[in-house]
């Protein structure tokens, strides 16, 4: 299978930044660095990624499986703080090479919208965003980002 994922699989360091506090109009950004290690299964079918934040003292586990059915990826992540995150975003990469995968969730006792958005796919580097949106999908905030460069 051709995994649309095969492009992270390795090693990755990668310079985090999050908005201290989503959706309450907030600018307030701090940075961290992230280590990934991620690695294909079931013959490409699946892609599992392992990230540490050193300076958090946290990480966490992303599980990609693809149903072949539909096309569609879906995405699930545990934090080691708060467990797994649930429901998955569920999408697809488009002809653009961005991948935007989504979900129903909440937030703070708010009902949100959630993208992941997988962007600027090189062989070496690329990006992802997550985003909220408490509206419907009318607008987004962007509350988290990360910056990927390959290590190896």
């Amino acid at each position: 299978m051709d995994n649309d994922f095969g492009f992270f699989v390795g090693d990755w360091t990668s310079r985090q930044r999050r908005l201290r506090k989503a959706l309450a109009g907030s600018d307030d950004w701090y940075e961290f660095p992230g280590v990934t290690r991620c690695w294909s299964i079931m013959d490409g079918v699946g892609n599992i990624d392992e990230v540490a934040f050193p300076t958090q003292g946290f990480g966490g586990v992303t599980l990609r499986l693809y149903d072949e059915a539909t096309g569609m990826w879906s995405l699930y992540w545990v934090s080691s703080r708060t467990g797994i995150s649930l429901p998955p975003v569920v999408g697809r990469f488009g002809d653009d090479g961005r991948g935007v995968f989504t979900c129903d969730d909440v937030y703070d006792g708010v009902p949100i919208k959630v993208n992941y958005i997988w962007s600027e796919i090189t062989a070496d580097s690329c990006r992802w965003e997550q985003e909220f949106s408490a509206d419907g999908g009318a607008t987004w905030e962007t509350n988290w980002i990360a910056e990927f460069t390959r290590a190896s």
